[in-house]
């Protein structure tokens, strides 16, 4: 039986053209409608149209500076001719909707909501202008009119859905405006990721509309989809654990997060799945049998994948890659906890790994929030740290986007992944690592926690750690004893790092993916 589900996010990556993500929420939420239309699910999708993108990533000396992402909306997006009025700000608002069609056994829509209208005043057309940018007022108001404009919206596509399916806090305002069922799903497990408004500031940008809400001094806005849910789930079972805690009123599940394999499958190992793994695109439980793969016919996909790595470097920076010295990618944004530089903390110990194996390389992507002048400041590390090392090589993409990220998860040999324990609710980069046979070194913590066998699907990072230690200390020295067995490995025992290859695609890349996460939320949420 299929139901109709209405999913809303504040932002969805579904290609690099449509700017209109900036990270590991809209990239979920594309992957997860591109499985719904894989799966013949009957989903329509809402966001917002940014029409300046997220930014452009430029280094100076070093450090980001920004520039507006402009993109030709009006080309790869579809006119539907709909129009919905609203009030915001005490305005009245336009809103004209935008369509991006994703076609596969079933067809989902996509409405992106622009106000960029003459007819809206120039703080109106902003709201849809770039992802995350102004202040509360604006952040409040972009909220107000995916949640509410979206239900509009909907309605005047002729959408009736059963679902309402919130992916984070952005709409919880659809719960004042729309007659059906709602699912919530939190990706936060910080207290400070939860966006909060004061009374007084929602009362001037929702009007009369906030006697609606019951504010008791300030409106959560995860409190507001919480309290609305038949339903409410977190990305794993260890958020599950860490958001009980935060929110003890209130009973989660967990659906751990996943990726769209075709996706994030490069072309080489798309060539070999599709040579040795019968339908593995309909049905991405079957990459269980890349087991089988040939050994040679996959150190050959990798080899090939590593070149178009080696290619895009060059491009990027300027600078030569070595094939057949062992490569760790590392990116994501550029935030403290997710502590890009902690592979740096003892140089030393860290240039002796690379002098005693004949060299070592390290790439490194991702952007900083235009506000996280902390963010900022650890690209600028990186990229010092790199220039002090005599014996390792470190490289950073600059303006990684969706196709520097395939390149880079599939040409590296190992994927890093570092935060701070309990603050990654799930995390997704491993698992596209993983279709391509790049095995993850990370903490325990997120998905890892699910996924990871040691020296079967990768490696974990100080895994003696007990909660009030140094967790800096003990997990840099973790990673240079943990990357010592693992070069070694790659250099001397070719046959044990082919198994653990085709392990992560086998155990990892058939169980974290998409399809098997949507066919969860239709059999535990959608009833």
């Amino acid at each position: 039986m299929t139901r109709s589900v209405a999913y809303f996010s504040m932002e969805i990556g579904v290609k690099p053209e449509i700017k209109t993500y900036s990270g590991g929420l809209g990239i979920l939420a594309g992957d997860t409608l591109k499985s719904a239309a894989d799966l013949g699910e009957d989903f329509t999708a809402v966001t917002l149209l940014y029409r300046d993108g997220y930014f452009s990533q430029r280094l100076e000396d070093n450090y980001q500076n920004e520039d507006p992402d402009n993109w030709d909306y009006t080309d790869l997006l579809e006119d539907t001719g709909l129009r919905v009025e609203m009030n915001i700000f005490g305005e009245r608002v336009g809103v004209k909707v935008w369509k991006y069609t994703i076609e596969s056994n079933s067809d989902v829509e996509i409405l992106f909501l622009d106000t960029g209208l003459e007819s809206n005043s120039g703080r109106v057309q902003n709201l849809t202008s770039s992802l995350y940018g102004g202040d509360d007022r604006m952040r409040l108001g972009q909220e107000v009119l995916l949640g509410i404009g979206g239900v509009k919206a909907l309605e005047a596509a002729g959408k009736n859905p059963e679902f309402y399916h919130m992916n984070e806090g952005h709409s919880a305002l659809l719960t004042i405006e729309a007659d059906g069922k709602f699912v919530f799903t939190t990706h936060t497990p910080v207290a400070a990721g939860h966006d909060k408004f004061s009374e007084g500031l929602v009362r001037q940008v929702l009007g009369d509309r906030t006697e609606e809400l019951e504010i008791n001094g300030e409106l959560n806005m995860t409190e507001q989809a919480l309290k609305n849910s038949g339903y409410c789930n977190t990305v794993s079972i260890k958020h599950r654990e860490v958001s009980e805690k935060m929110f003890p009123d209130y009973d989660f599940s967990s659906v751990t997060n996943g990726v769209h394999a075709e996706s994030w499958t490069s072309k080489h190992f798309q060539a070999l799945f599709n040579e040795h793994v019968d339908n593995w695109r309909n049905d991405s439980e079957r990459l269980s049998q890349a087991l089988k793969v040939p050994d040679s016919d996959i150190w050959e996909a990798k080899n090939s994948a590593k070149k178009d790595l080696i290619e895009l470097v060059e491009e990027n920076t300027g600078k030569e890659m070595e094939q057949d010295t062992l490569t760790v990618g590392f990116a994501r944004r550029m935030t403290g906890y997710k502590r890009p530089t902690l592979i740096f903390k003892d140089i030393d110990a860290l240039d002796k790994l690379g002098e005693k194996y004949g060299g070592l390389q390290l790439v490194f992507g991702g952007k900083a929030h235009p506000n996280d002048t902390q963010g900022k400041e650890l690209i600028q590390k990186i990229i010092q740290y790199g220039e002090m090392l005599e014996h390792v090589d470190v490289y950073f993409v600059e303006n990684y986007d969706i196709s520097d990220s395939l390149k880079m998860l599939s040409g590296s040999d190992v994927w890093l992944n570092n935060p701070v324990r309990g603050q990654e609710a799930s995390g997704t980069s491993g698992m596209k690592a993983a279709l391509n046979g790049t095995p993850q070194l990370s903490v325990l913590d997120g998905w890892w926690l699910e996924g990871h066998i040691e020296d079967v699907t990768g490696w974990s990072i100080g895994e003696d750690y007990v909660e009030g230690e140094n967790e800096d200390e003990i997990d840099s020295k973790s990673i240079y004893r943990k990357l010592d067995h693992i070069i070694s490995m790659y250099e001397n025992e070719r046959q044990a790092w082919l198994n653990i290859m085709k392990q992560c695609i086998s155990v990892n890349g058939s169980y974290f993916n998409t399809d098997r996460m949507v066919k969860e939320y239709v059999s535990e949420a959608y009833k």
